[in-house]
């Protein structure tokens, strides 16, 4: 093969390449809107009783529930490592029991600010005993890879095995994200979550860039193998 035939085969497989990785970005973003979309339906929903959710996690994700029962603050769970606005900070994980069932379920009440994003005076955030909170599901995503030390109530990911092993009780598959709550009152309130973002992310912006390096490569090759002929005709001619 001539230098001048690669000159022109290496850019564009190349352009193949960068193709490639634009339709899987456009791939990303139809994935994003298609989630938006079920946001969107379960987020403008009426709020459901949390006692009628099944088990089917994949159905319920961010399902707009309420729930009333009493909170056990002496088995809350701290789940670290969370900023606000720039500041270290953990999220307060308190176990709800409805009323009528042995399974409580886990409320994220919100965040409270903690210097070494770990530890928090969990009595300065305490509400109300009974409460109705309004809130969304949200599923434990999986494994927490940080050993559990002894005496501690602390999480760095929201591990269903290891939440339940501290709170000692039966817990819900699913956790409410509090978002508004009738009983709140006061300083002792921590800053409730806000909803999901339902932006599109970055994937079309990066799809055509890559599109973009593709037309270049392309233009690029051929640019480079039309003028390598050029410059034998002289020669070639004499």
């Amino acid at each position: 093969m001539s230098r001048r035939l690669a000159g022109l085969l290496i850019p564009l497989a190349c352009a193949a390449l960068f193709v490639r990785l634009g339709i899987w970005q456009l791939d990303r973003l139809a994935q994003r809107r298609a989630f938006n979309a079920t946001l969107v339906a379960r987020m403008s929903a009426p709020p459901v009783d949390a006692g009628s959710i099944g088990g089917d996690t994949a159905s319920s994700h961010y399902r707009r529930v309420s729930a009333h029962g009493s909170y056990l603050f002496d088995r809350e769970v701290v789940l670290g490592g969370r900023s606000h606005e720039g500041s270290p900070g953990v999220y307060i994980l308190t176990p709800l029991k409805l009323e009528g069932r042995d399974t409580v379920v886990m409320v994220n009440r919100g965040w409270a600010y903690s210097e070494d994003a770990g530890t928090v005076d969990l009595g300065r955030w305490r509400e109300r005993d009974t409460a109705t909170v309004t809130g969304y599901l949200e599923t434990y995503p999986g494994t927490d890879p940080v050993p559990l030390k002894p005496g501690a109530r602390l999480v760095h990911r929201l591990d269903h095995a290891r939440v339940a092993s501290l709170v000692g009780l039966p817990v819900s598959p699913m956790l409410i994200v509090q978002t508004s709550d009738s009983s709140a009152h006061g300083d002792s309130v921590p800053v409730r979550l806000p909803t999901p973002s339902l932006d599109e992310g970055p994937h079309k912006s990066y799809a055509i860039q890559w599109f973009s390096f593709a037309t270049i490569a392309v233009l690029g090759g051929i640019a480079l193998y039309v003028r390598g002929g050029a410059k034998r005709e002289p020669g070639a001619a004499a």
